[in-house]
């Protein structure tokens, strides 16, 4: 399933940042509730066993270090199979974690490459085709509002580039 050209797959029904509740245990930031199911397939496998049942929070704070919290169970950024896109230090930074596609990518697509539409950029980049976001992004939720803003920010500085050359 493409979720660029679909995006009535089930990853894609709400895909705002939401649900904010409960404050990290470390910095006090707001948190946003991510589902059981994302955060096992998130977390390194030697802390698997300590994820249990219940949902949790993502800190949301770019500065934090912690991923996921739910009371004072907490899972660092270094517990975790990949790096927020959220967090100031993430390396690389996805804007689609299912193509592994960064923000980079996105630019060269439309700065280097030509693409003018957003489906353009998830053909020449391959974001946006898999659609497996609950267990490879690390809200659980769909990229494509990431994708979209990436893809905005490149056609900005793309015009801007042209208006100087002009």
């Amino acid at each position: 399933m493409n979720c660029c050209t679909n995006l009535s797959c089930s990853c894609c029904e709400s895909t705002s940042i939401e649900h904010f509740s409960q404050v990290c245990p470390i910095c006090k930031h707001q948190g946003m509730l991510v589902k059981n199911f994302t955060v096992k397939h998130i977390v390194l496998d030697e802390y698997l066993s300590q994820v249990g049942n219940e949902d949790y929070f993502l800190c949301t704070n770019p500065e934090c270090d912690v991923g996921y919290y739910k009371g004072e169970n907490v899972f660092y950024k270094y517990q975790l199979k990949v790096p927020i896109w959220l967090k100031k230090d993430a390396n690389p930074k996805y804007v689609c974690y299912c193509g592994k596609v960064t923000e980079e990518d996105i630019m060269d697509a439309v700065l280097k490459k030509g693409a003018e539409t957003f489906s353009e950029v998830c053909k020449i980049t391959g974001a946006m085709k898999d659609c497996k976001c609950e267990i490879n992004n690390p809200t659980g939720k769909c990229c494509v509002d990431i994708v979209k803003e990436a893809f905005e920010k490149a056609m900005i500085i793309g015009k801007e580039t042209k208006d100087c050359l002009s």
